[in-house]
């Protein structure tokens, strides 16, 4: 049974739709507060917290046809069209919902991930985040200091912190870490689907990413017939935190085009 996600609100309901971010994996709704004041100004903005992340509920089950439920039955709160901005796993799970094409759903952003399977795996982070002793720290900077004997990023590191949780009734991952364990195979992969999204869809690629290739185009474009791709220079797949003033210009003008 679909339970309701944690969210964040930005700005009040306007005449322009409500725009809904998806964080993408290890994430979280308030990852996205400056992107999302940002764009708050003439349109309610709300950012959910996805199944097994931050303030939302626990599951054993994290596939994507799960996390598109979770969204539909947000959407279904909200009055009039909404559109939808996800990133990453976030991207995915937005996908997924709109090619079920739910009423009241408007447009779609995708940030640089594409709908398709990737070789690639998160796992490594979370076995060093399960393995990490963090019964008796008392500062993020101490979990940082031990996951850079594994993690030499340091943005990488940065990040994955954000969701270690200190408090004097114990020490906690905000991140069902069993859960997107057990699922890792199903995050990197992207489900059969049938049937078109025709609304209007922007897929927004970091310029130094490969999460979206020339080779994912035929894919994309027989999914989202209505579907254009930008670039965004000097940005990596993190692409709203490495280049967040082009990346809200590029989501503002997409946004506004029809206005």
């Amino acid at each position: 049974m679909t339970q309701a996600l944690n969210f964040l609100t930005f700005g009040e309901a306007t005449q322009h739709p409500t725009l809904i971010i998806v964080h993408g994996l290890f994430g979280s709704g308030r990852n996205w507060r400056a992107i999302a004041k940002r764009l708050s100004a003439d349109r309610q903005v709300i950012c959910v917290d996805m199944r097994n992340h931050a303030g939302s509920f626990w599951h054993k089950d994290h596939s994507y046809p799960d996390l598109a439920d979770d969204l539909a039955h947000t959407l279904s709160q909200i009055a009039g069209p909404v559109d939808v901005l996800g990133h990453s796993m976030g991207g995915k799970a937005a996908m997924v919902l709109a090619l079920r094409n739910p009423p009241n759903m408007n447009r779609l952003i995708v940030a640089d991930i594409a709908p398709v399977t990737y070789s690639h795996t998160q796992i490594t982070n979370i076995r060093i985040m399960q393995d990490l002793d963090i019964s008796t720290l008392t500062r993020r900077s101490e979990a940082d200091k031990i996951l850079s004997n594994h993690i030499s990023d340091v943005p990488t590191r940065a990040f994955l912190v954000q969701s270690l949780e200190l408090s004097e009734n114990g020490n906690r991952w905000t991140l069902n870490l069993d859960a997107l364990a057990d699922n890792m195979n199903a995050i990197m992969g992207f489900p059969d689907v049938f049937g078109t999204f025709e609304n209007k869809t922007l897929f927004i690629k970091g310029g130094l990413s490969g999460y979206i290739s020339p080779q994912h185009m035929p894919k994309i474009k027989s999914l989202f017939p209505n579907s254009g791709v930008q670039d965004v220079a000097g940005a990596g797949h993190w692409v709203h935190a490495e280049a967040p003033r082009p990346f809200i210009e590029v989501i503002t003008d997409f946004l506004n085009n029809d206005i």
